[in-house]
């Protein structure tokens, strides 16, 4: 099973969110370049790299925005907390071409623009999430245009999914999404509980499961791995992956326990 290290973007710096909640921000390096650096130093054979600006941003998908509005870096002024129409794109693809292990990114993935700008840059994956559920038949183009490249990913609040950062909840269910999905030339779904994400509670490994037995597209879980023990018991429920962020930032496992208890030992 793989693990991949979180590293979540918010204005260029690595920071964690408590269940998605972006007035609960935890910073834990001003530089999100240096902390994959870092990590792969450490061993990591992949990471997981999301644009949370990008991810809450409302008009990323409108089909009138120039591709440069989804490709800018534009830093916030000194000293301001206001990082609502930052973009992390050229920071996220100067991290693809320096670390020289396999991305996947996630956050704001919504225009066909950010899609070419990742994957030209090297990326190995591209998590789409809102476009996904909002317009099923760009999704479907897309995984055409760019078959098992893509990766669906379902964010679940009390089993119903949650897009735009977490800020607005759907009426499809999460189960339903990833029947409708797996149907299509994807690379693997990622599936995050929520309810679960930055509270170092453990994963719904409940839900991980009927997931995993639902499709056959691989199951890449997210949220609340916290143990080297949870990422075993995930690996026994045969998932592709998992992403593991504040459990490592913290201190609660160590890549090389992650790695090893991934791998059965």
């Amino acid at each position: 099973m793989q693990v991949w290290p979180a590293i979540d973007i918010r204005a260029g710096r690595c920071v964690r969110l408590v269940q998605g909640d972006y007035q609960q921000q935890q910073t834990y390096s001003d530089s999100a370049l240096d902390m994959a650096r870092q990590w792969v130093a450490a061993g990591a054979p992949r990471l997981h790299l999301v644009d949370l600006d990008a991810a809450r941003q409302p008009n990323s998908s409108s089909s009138h925005s120039p591709p440069s509005a989804d490709l800018a870096i534009t830093a916030p002024p000194a000293n301001s907390s206001d990082t609502a129409h930052y973009s992390n794109a050229e920071l996220i693809a100067q991290i693809v071409q320096t670390v020289g292990v396999p991305c996947q990114i996630g956050g704001g993935i919504r225009v066909e623009a950010i899609i070419r700008r990742y994957l030209d840059a090297g990326a190995a994956q591209l998590v789409c999430g809102s476009r996904a559920v909002q317009s099923p038949d760009w999704l479907v183009e897309m995984t055409k245009r760019y078959p098992n490249r893509l990766v669906v990913g379902i964010d679940a609040r009390d089993g119903m999914v949650a897009t735009h950062g977490w800020l607005q909840t759907s009426t499809t269910t999460a189960l339903d999404l990833a029947r409708q999905v797996s149907q299509l030339p994807i690379a693997a779904i990622v599936y995050t509980d929520i309810a679960r994400d930055g509270m170092l509670s453990g994963p719904n490994f409940a839900a991980m499961g009927q997931m995993a037995a639902s499709v056959t597209t691989p199951i890449i879980a997210s949220g609340g791995v916290t143990t080297d023990d949870d990422i075993r018991q995930l690996a026994d429920l045969n998932l592709a992956g998992c992403i593991v962020g504040r459990a490592l930032y913290e201190h609660r496992i160590t890549l090389p326990a992650a790695l090893a208890a991934a791998a059965g030992r």
